[in-house]
C-alpha cells in the first residue's frame, strides 16, 4: 500500500491508479458501513458512553408551520466570526414564514477569561438591550398560547406575570439532563470564564436575567443540529432529520421515545410519543472497523488535536477534506524514483499542515465544470458544445480551457510557481479532489439512510430532510452525489420522496423555535397539573383536555 509521505514507483500512472482507487467505496461497502451505523444508533439509544452518544434532547415536538409568535434567541459561540455572541427575534406568521431581526455582540478576551457571572450578565445585558433598542415585543404570544389564569392555580414561578420565551444556542460541549438544563463540560473556542465548568449554563442565564429583573425566561437549550431540523419544519410543513454537512457534521431525528431505552422509567418515557435525538454522528464508527480507512486518513487522524476520535467527521466534512487532499498531494510530490506532481516542487503551502483548505478543492472543481466565479459570461457561446463541427479538437480545447483554469488555481491557492504546474498536473489535482469529495458524498448518504430506515414513512409521502453546512450549500453537486448513493442504498421510490432543503441559521431560527417547542411543552404540563388537582378536588375541568389539545405534539413526516 503506498505510504502517505512518499512513493516508490516505475509506473507513474499505475501508482496514481492505485492512489485514487483507495478512495472508491462500492455499494457492497456503502450498505455495510450504513448497517454498521444503524448498529451504533441502537447502541447509543440503549446506553450511555458511546462514542455516537445518541443524545436526547427532551424536544418532544416540532413545528409545521402554522405556529405564530415572537420569540427570541440567544446564540453564544456560534459561526459567526469576529462576533462571538448575538440576540435574535424571529417573528413567526403562521404560514411556514418568518421575519427575523437580529444584533451581533463582541465578546472581549476579558469576558472569555473573567468569572461566568460577569461573562452571563453581559449576555443578559446583551438581550436586554435588544429589547430595548427595538422595544419588547408587544404580542409575544398567540393566544393559543397564552397564560390565561392557570397561573393562579400552578405553583409556577412564572407568578409575577408572563414572559418572553427564549432559546439559547450554546455551542459548547454540555450534558443536557432536560430541555432546559445542561451543565457545561469545558470550554473551547477561546473561552475559559471560571466558575462555569460543571454548572448548568441554563441556570447560569437565568440568574442574570433575574438580577435584572428582566422578563426574560430561558426555556430550551439548543443544539445546533436540532435547530436545523426545527428550521425546516416550520418552513417546509415537517421533517424528521436535520443534517450539518459543513465544517462538521452532526444529526437530529425524531425516534419513538419506546426506542430510547436508556431513558429508563423517566416521565418522558411514560409520556410515550416522540422526541428529537441529537445523533453526535461525527463519532461513528472510531474503531475504523467499517469506514475505509486510507493511509492519508491515518495521517490526518493521529496529526489531530482528537486522535481516535470523530472519525466519520474526519472522513466527511469540510474542516479536514482539504488536508486529506494534500497529504495525496505531496505522497505525490516526494513519489521516487520520479515525482508525479508539479516536477517534484512544493510549497510552503503545502508542506503546511491544514495549508489547503477544502475551498480550494471546491474552487478546483467549479474550474473544471465552469461554474461559479469561473462560468463562461457569453451563456450563448458554443465553445467547447460540439455543435458547430462535434470535432476532436473542438473537445480537445474545451479540456484545455478547463486545465488552464484549474493550473490558475493550483498556482494561486498552492502557491506555485506557474512554470512548475503542467497541465497534466492540473489534470492529476482535478481527480484527487474529485474522489476525496465524491467518496465524503456517498458516505454522507449511509447516515442519512441509517435515520431512514428507521422511521416507517408512509408509502407515498414527502419526507422532509433539513440540511446546513458549506459542503451541502457551496460544494459543487455535493447534494447530487449524496443524492446518487441514497438511492442506491434506500431504493428510487424513497430517495425520490426525500425533500431535502436548506435550513438556514439553525443557531438563531432553530433556537426560536425551540424556545416555542419548550413553551409548549411546559404550558401543556401546566394544563395537566391543573386538571388533575380539579380533577381530585371534585372541581369542574375548566382547563381540560378540549383546551390542551392545540398543545399536542406537532411531530410531521
Amino acid at each position: 500500500m503506498p505510504q502517505t509521505h512518499a512513493i516508490y514507483a516505475h509506473h507513474g500512472e499505475d501508482i496514481l491508479s492505485s492512489v485514487l482507487q483507495q478512495f472508491d467505496v462500492h455499494d457492497d461497502h456503502l450498505f455495510n458501513i450504513t448497517r454498521t451505523f444503524l448498529r451504533e444508533m441502537w447502541d447509543g439509544l440503549e446506553s450511555y458512553g458511546h462514542d455516537m452518544a445518541m443524545i436526547p434532547t427532551f424536544v418532544r415536538s416540532t413545528p409545521d408551520g402554522s405556529e405564530k409568535g415572537t420569540f427570541l434567541a440567544l446564540d453564544l459561540g456560534g459561526h459567526q466570526s469576529v462576533f462571538d455572541s448575538r440576540v435574535c427575534e424571529v417573528n413567526l406568521h403562521g404560514d411556514k414564514t418568518f421575519s427575523l431581526r437580529q444584533q451581533k455582540y463582541k465578546v472581549s478576551d476579558t469576558l472569555k477569561t473573567g468569572e461566568a457571572t460577569t461573562l452571563f450578565d453581559y449576555l443578559a445585558d446583551s438581550v436586554d438591550a435588544f429589547l430595548t433598542d427595538s422595544g419588547s415585543p408587544t404580542c409575544a404570544l398567540p393566544p393559543s398560547l397564552a397564560r390565561r389564569d392557570i397561573t393562579e392555580a400552578s405553583d409556577s414561578e412564572d407568578v409575577h406575570g408572563p414572559y418572553i420565551p427564549l432559546g439559547l444556542t450554546f455551542s459548547f460541549p454540555v450534558e443536557q439532563t432536560a430541555l432546559d438544563s445542561g451543565k457545561l463540560l469545558t470550554w473551547t473556542k477561546g473561552f475559559s470564564a471560571k466558575n462555569a465548568i460543571g454548572n448548568d449554563v441554563v441556570k447560569l442565564l437565568q440568574d442574570a436575567f433575574d438580577r435584572k429583573h428582566m422578563h426574560v425566561r430561558c426555556v430550551a437549550l439548543v443544539n445546533d443540529t436540532v435547530g436545523a431540523l426545527l428550521s425546516r419544519a416550520y418552513t417546509s410543513g415537517g421533517c424528521i432529520l436535520g443534517a450539518i454537512f459543513g465544517t462538521g457534521t452532526n444529526g437530529a431525528y425524531v425516534e419513538d421515545v419506546a426506542n430510547i431505552s436508556k431513558l429508563g422509567r423517566s416521565e418522558e418515557v411514560k409520556e410515550k410519543g416522540s422526541m428529537v435525538v441529537n445523533t453526535e454522528w461525527g463519532g461513528f464508527n472510531n474503531s475504523r472497523s467499517a469506514l475505509p480507512s486510507t493511509p492519508y486518513d491515518n495521517k490526518v487522524d493521529r496529526e489531530s488535536i482528537n486522535p481516535g476520535k470523530q472519525s466519520f467527521e474526519k472522513f466527511i466534512s469540510g474542516m479536514y477534506l482539504g488536508e486529506i487532499a494534500r497529504n495525496v498531494i505531496v505522497s505525490l510530490i516526494d513519489a521516487a524514483p520520479k515525482p508525479l506532481l508539479f516536477s517534484g516542487h512544493s510549497s510552503k503551502q503545502l508542506n503546511k499542515q491544514w495549508g489547503v483548505d477544502t475551498a480550494v478543492l471546491s474552487e478546483v472543481e467549479e474550474a473544471w465544470e465552469g461554474i461559479g466565479r469561473f462560468a463562461p459570461e457569453d451563456a450563448g457561446s458554443t465553445a467547447g458544445t460540439g455543435t458547430n463541427n462535434g470535432t476532436d479538437s473542438s473537445k480537445q480545447s474545451s479540456v484545455q480551457q478547463k486545465l488552464e483554469r484549474i493550473r490558475d488555481v493550483i498556482v494561486k491557492r498552492m502557491e506555485l510557481p506557474p512554470d512548475s504546474v503542467s497541465l497534466d498536473d492540473a489534470d492529476i489535482i482535478r481527480k484527487i479532489c474529485t474522489h476525496v469529495a465524491w467518496r465524503a458524498a456517498r458516505l454522507s448518504s449511509c447516515a442519512v439512510a441509517a435515520v431512514l430506515s428507521t422511521k416507517l414513512v408512509d408509502e407515498g409521502k414527502r419526507i422532509g430532510v433539513g440540511v446546513d453546512g458549506s459542503l451541502v450549500e457551496h460544494y459543487p453537486y455535493f447534494e447530487k452525489k449524496l443524492r446518487a448513493s441514497l438511492r442506491v442504498l434506500v431504493g428510487e421510490d424513497v430517495e425520490h420522496r426525500v425533500d431535502i432543503g436548506l435550513a438556514k441559521d439553525g443557531s438563531g431560527v432553530g433556537a426560536a423555535l425551540c424556545a416555542l417547542v419548550a413553551y409548549r411543552q411546559n404550558l401543556a404540563k401546566q394544563y395537566h397539573t391543573v386538571y388533575e388537582h380539579e380533577a381530585a378536588n371534585g372541581l369542574s375541568h375548566s382547563h381540560g383536555p378540549e383546551k390542551s389539545a392545540c398543545l399536542d405534539p406537532l411531530v410531521r413526516t
